[in-house]
């Protein structure tokens, strides 16, 4: 059976921390606010733009108002791809897996302008069938549509594929499609976060024999 491979994107595939901290403390800025440490910003992550910025006001004692989320999502997205970059192992990984006949997608919260053009900008964004983004379909992690769409819309069915993510909604989102989990050791999520992934990856060296064992089930 061909299999695929779906990854998340924010600390799994990417380093996008940088980039995220900065806009948050941008934004923090603008009123007036105390930077976040980019540790309290990673905690933050793995629910979208509009939680990220709902966190980091609250970690200040504020709220953020409707007309501040497409402000900030705006300033993301003109800097998406100014500090981050691939997890070291990600591209000798994602072309191991290809040679082994997988195919590859992306299942993320982020919005798809910015997780496309930070793809395309790391070289990578060709290897994906899909990429299933936090706008792109009506449900989003950990609402396990979002990813059956993901999938859909790469032409593949759920019995084919296994999720990689670092984050407890990437393990919810594929348990809830019956798909297992491998959970990225090396991510923003706490080791919390694994409870209930069919196994653990310290490196993306790991995710090709870890993959395989559910090729063909």
């Amino acid at each position: 059976m061909p299999g695929i491979v779906v990854f998340d994107l924010d600390g799994t595939l990417v380093d996008t921390l940088p980039d995220l901290a900065a806009a948050v403390n941008r934004a923090l800025a603008a009123r007036g606010l105390a930077p976040l440490a980019s540790a309290a910003v990673a905690a933050m992550v793995g629910d979208g733009i509009r939680m990220l910025l709902t966190r980091a006001l609250a970690a200040r004692g504020q709220r953020p108002a409707e007309a501040d989320f497409p402000a900030f999502a705006a300033d993301y997205a003109a800097h998406a791809d100014d500090a981050s970059c691939l997890f070291p192992g990600a591209a000798e990984t994602l072309d191991a897996l290809a040679g082994a006949g997988w195919r590859l997608a992306v299942c993320t919260n982020k919005p798809e302008a910015p997780a496309r053009s930070l793809l395309a900008a790391l070289g990578v964004l060709d290897r994906f069938d899909a990429v299933g983004a936090g706008d792109s379909f009506s449900a989003r992690k950990p609402d396990p549509a979002h990813l059956a769409a993901t999938l859909a819309a790469a032409g593949a069915a759920a019995r084919e594929a296994v999720m990689v993510g670092d984050h407890a909604n990437d393990i919810a989102v594929a348990r809830g499609l019956g798909v297992p989990a491998i959970f990225a050791g090396w991510g923003y999520g706490r080791p919390a976060m694994a409870e209930g992934a069919a196994a653990i990856a310290r490196s993306f060296a790991e995710i090709p024999a870890l993959a395989a064992r559910w090729r063909g089930n």
